[in-house]
């Protein structure tokens, strides 16, 4: 019985909890009838924090603590330069790369979720990047991820850190040198059991690839090359009929890997463009979607033997950056200006399109879901509640009064919000 009851208790700690990228199943979605739906810089506002540096990863909640990560950009090197990009086999320089000749230090930060003390502030690497970021991005846009025991940070060439919950650095790992066209990394990782599932696509794709790392020491357990050029997205795991998967969206292909092993288990198409939103899951089955040059969002079909895999495709509403969020029945994307569009999951059936919030503004975080509602979060850092299901509606309009980025994150009964300067615990009084 005392095993039974350890194993509940874990289950309901895990679902409650925000352990990594998107939250439980990576899909933006927590059930709770006890977050908050009301908010100011001012109302609701359990803790403030400081937050050193810069960084668009989101934060997670593992028991008592909250973790994520950010940079510090100091002095350039004299000397250093970035690597020569090809993208499509062909050179490539992007116009808005920046930073590559800077030191940088990157940390790991460790926040009291019940005060907003900072419990502990890690340098886990100083030096020069390999590679320079798009003047948007940061070096600190990968999402740490836990598992319950320890905190995963992940800087991409820069290195992976494992930590424990005191601070204390238990090991680190190398995915080696990884370009990104010069705009950075953006891809989180993902834990699947006893290991971080890595997913490193890059430039025109002769040297992308998706590993497995142990979650103990750091040790590789394997790495399978992918023909896939450069993606920023996340990739998903889900169980479907007994049947562990890790699924990577790409411009060409959407595969989906064992992750003991790195065999792959079956392919379908891919998104057709540049893959930077991740993927959701649910109904059995996947929703991966792209953005540039054209809009495209896929339902396919988790079965390992199916034989028509992509049921239906949508070529309207995503988004670059945003991720969509898949709540019950119906499947929202939202694009860039923040206009929502909802479709049948199962089916692709348009539901509404296009349906605006009431100012003009960019939206760069992705939507979470809870208790029937939708928050879509803006640049300026105004969160706008929607009512979920077949008819759009605005309910509500909260605002922290500073620029966010970064995706939210939920925790049983508080909504924690990543702004440029300050971290923000949201909870009713």
């Amino acid at each position: 019985m005392r095993i039974f009851a350890l194993l509940a208790l874990a289950a309901l700690s895990l679902s409650a909890e925000w352990w990594g990228f998107r939250g439980p199943g990576g899909n933006g979605v927590l059930e709770s009838k006890k977050l908050p739906v009301k908010w100011s810089a001012t109302e609701n506002i359990a803790w403030k924090a400081e937050i050193p540096g810069k960084g668009h990863s989101q934060p997670i909640i593992v028991g008592d603590r909250v973790f994520l990560t950010s940079s510090i950009e100091g002095d350039p090197i004299p000397g250093q330069k970035a690597p020569e990009h090809t993208l499509g086999g062909k050179p490539f320089v992007h116009p808005d790369t920046t930073a590559e000749d800077r030191k940088v230090t990157l940390l790991g930060l460790a926040y009291d979720a019940r005060t907003g003390k900072l419990l502990w502030n890690k340098t886990l690497y100083e030096g020069p990047v390999y590679d320079g970021r798009h003047k948007f991005n940061t070096y600190a846009s990968p999402t740490p991820v836990s598992d319950g025991k320890r905190v995963f940070f992940y800087f991409e060439s820069q290195g992976l850190y494992a930590m424990d919950f005191d601070g204390k650095q238990l090991w680190k790992a190398s995915v080696g040198n990884v370009k990104k066209v010069g705009l950075g990394a953006g891809t989180s990782p993902v834990l699947a059991g006893d290991r971080l599932i890595l997913q490193v696509d890059e430039d025109s794709g002769e040297n992308s690839f998706i590993s497995a790392i142990s979650t103990r020491n750091g040790e590789l357990l394997w790495k399978v090359k992918r023909d896939a050029q450069v993606t920023w997205n996340t990739p998903a795991y889900v169980k479907h009929n007994g049947v562990d998967m890790v699924i990577a969206a790409g411009t060409e292909a959407t595969i989906a890997y064992d992750p003991k092993t790195g065999k792959e288990i079956w392919r379908g198409e891919g998104v057709g463009q540049t893959a930077a939103a991740t993927p959701v899951t649910g109904h059995g089955m996947i929703f991966p979607n792209g953005y540039i040059p054209k809009k495209r969002v896929l339902g396919m079909k988790l079965d390992v033997d199916a034989k028509d895999r992509t049921v239906w495709t949508f070529d309207k509403g995503t988004a670059y950056i945003p991720s969509p969020v898949l709540y019950g029945d119906y499947l929202y994307l939202m694009a860039p200006n923040g206009s929502l569009t909802c479709l049948e999951a199962k089916t692709g059936k348009l539901v509404y399109e296009g349906k605006r919030v009431p100012k003009a503004i960019p939206f760069h975080s992705s939507p979470v879901a809870f208790d029937g509602k939708i928050l879509l979060t803006s640049e300026e850092g105004e969160t706008f509640v929607v009512k979920a299901g077949p008819e759009h509606e605005i309910i509500g309009t909260n605002s922290v009064g500073e620029r966010v980025v970064a995706s939210l994150a939920l925790d049983g009964d508080s909504i924690y919000i990543r702004g440029d300067k300050h971290l923000y615990r949201i909870k009713e009084k």
